[in-house]
């Protein structure tokens, strides 16, 4: 089974845009995308809850629930940052999703419990696209309260590339971690979610294509 470290993680994503030419935008489309599908073929029942950070995970969060939506399903963003704080790609993907008709609930940096049990409530899947591979040590407030939370609603989650608040590479898993049933990872598997100790945060690994060449993916991984 191929494996990708963070640093490998990025560096497939780097010389995909720069030698390959393929925009980011179309890298991050795939990833999102992807996911969608594979919570279309898991059923969805009820309410999507994507609960965004502001890096590019979250931008794959934008990209879910625009497909979510296009499919027809009910589903709603709560973001954890400020819209100006994010940039590039996750920024490009939060402005066309401002304009559709998904509901968007900016928490910034602030944790209000009611607020988040009452959108909890009733939902049928919640999407952790809150931290990235890149994330290291333990969830900083208000993320570490929202990861407490989720995991204390008993709705199944999906997580977008791994879990939040468990090492990417490591496996080590954070005071707060969320605990999914399913976990969407990108490209190939990473080290960290291989560890026996990461099966309880992970649940079900589904490992997704975003587009890159297998020439670039086995140069990177070799």
């Amino acid at each position: 089974m191929l494996t990708a470290n963070r640093e490998q993680s990025r560096a497939v994503d780097r010389r995909a845009i720069q030698e390959y030419g393929i925009p980011g935008l179309v890298l991050m489309e795939n990833a999102g995308r992807g996911v969608a599908d594979v919570l279309c073929r898991l059923g969805i029942s009820g309410p999507v809850v994507v609960c965004c950070g502001k890096g590019n995970n979250g931008g794959d969060g934008f990209v879910i629930a625009r497909h979510l939506e296009i499919r027809g399903h009910a589903v709603r963003v709560l973001l954890w940052a400020k819209p100006e704080e994010l940039t590039g790609d996750a920024a490009a993907n939060y402005a066309i999703l401002a304009k559709s008709d998904v509901p968007i609930e900016v928490f910034g940096a602030d944790y209000d419990g009611h607020q988040l049990s009452r959108h909890l409530a009733g939902a049928a899947w919640v999407v952790d696209a809150l931290l990235g591979t890149g994330a290291r040590g333990e969830p900083k407030p208000p993320i570490d309260a929202v990861i407490e939370q989720i995991n204390a609603s008993g709705v199944p989650v999906v997580a977008v590339d791994l879990p939040s608040g468990l090492d990417c590479d490591s496996g080590a898993a954070a005071r707060r971690t969320i605990r999914a049933a399913h976990t969407c990872t990108f490209v190939a598997m990473k080290p960290g979610l291989l560890q026996p100790s990461a099966a309880q945060y992970t649940g079900e690994v589904h490992v997704l294509d975003i587009g890159a060449p297998p020439k670039l993916v086995r140069e990177v991984l070799a």
